[in-house]
């Protein structure tokens, strides 16, 4: 993380050790925003990726539009700094979602000698290795229990264009690990195929969306573009048509990878299917404990819906 000093309202000043920029106001490489209120936020994150940096100043200090930002700039080339004038706000911008801003802008550090004290500090525990955002892959996950779940509210998600076999969403409890679930493209004697909708299943679900982000079940709506993810690891975006909610009697399937553990709520029918190691579609109804099924996982964490370096448990 960099230091650096504000002399924007000073005619000149010496360039301390340690800092990396005088900042006189302006600069090319730098958009400066008033975060004052949403549209302070709205305007950086319409910034990002078009600036090198973005500079943030805030009259009435918040943490969650501070974290808005730096979650939305993550891995997009854009950089974050944050005009800082007290050690609380210094302590809450630097480990903002674990990953923090990359510069904070101080005071002259005269009269604000502690402050610089515990900037510098700060500066030094940071690790400057923190892992980049690893894309997610499709893993093999064992089931570890299927039990009663109770009655709830479940999604279906009715695509304006048809599935194949072997395609379906990326669902699950945990944004760290989306299983897939396949779309209703198998007729059965009771009832007909529905080529175009994949029964989601409860409402609290994550799924993945087709700019890499997740939503909420409960917060999508016509229009929003999905992610069809098929059994062999290929994606295409999908628009949603429309969302059926009913009340439905849900199971819970809980797995484990090597890498976490994870579960999934999905309606008790056979009509509703995830795909094993094998690529074959099974009921939710067959699968029991021991069987493989297919699971996206990802390392990072998510903040409103963006992956973000850092650590985070989900069950």
């Amino acid at each position: 993380m960099e230091i650096w000093l504000d002399a924007s309202g000073t005619d000149s000043l010496d360039l301390p050790e340690g800092v990396s920029r005088l900042w006189s106001g302006s600069a090319p490489d730098v958009a400066e925003v008033a975060l004052d209120d949403f549209r302070g936020q709205d305007e950086a994150i319409s910034l990002i990726g078009s600036v090198s940096w973005i500079l943030v100043r805030c009259s009435d200090w918040k943490m969650i539009p501070l974290e808005n930002i730096v979650a939305n700039a993550s891995g997009s080339g854009t950089r974050v700094a944050s005009a800082i004038s007290s050690e609380i706000d210094l302590n809450g911008a630097v480990f903002s979602l674990q990953h923090g801003v990359d510069a904070v802008l101080l005071p002259p550090e005269q009269g604000n000698e502690s402050l610089w004290e515990t900037a510098r500090n700060l500066t030094t525990e940071i690790d400057e290795s923190t892992e980049p955002v690893i894309d997610p892959s499709l893993v093999t996950a064992s089931i570890i229990s299927v039990e009663p779940a109770g009655i709830g509210e479940r999604v279906c998600v009715d695509l304006i264009e048809r599935l194949s076999p072997g395609e379906g969403l990326a669902i699950g409890s945990s944004a760290s690990s989306l299983c897939l679930v396949h779309g209703e493209t198998i007729p059965s004697e009771y009832v007909p195929s529905r080529p175009f909708r994949v029964n989601a299943g409860a409402i609290h679900g994550y799924v993945l969306m087709a700019d890499g982000s997740t939503r909420y079940l409960n917060e999508l709506q016509a229009g929003d573009e999905v992610t069809v993810l098929s059994n062999d690891g290929s994606n295409r975006g999908a628009v949603i048509g429309r969302l059926k909610v009913e009340r439905r009697p849900f199971i819970v399937l809980r797995f484990s990878t090597s890498m976490n553990e994870g579960q999934i709520m999905l309606q008790q029918a056979e009509t509703v299917r995830l795909i094993s190691s094998s690529g074959e579609a099974v009921p939710v109804t067959h699968i029991e404990e021991g069987s493989e099924i297919l699971v996206l996982n990802e390392a990072s964490m998510r903040h409103i819906g963006q992956a973000v370096s850092g650590e985070v448990a989900e069950r």
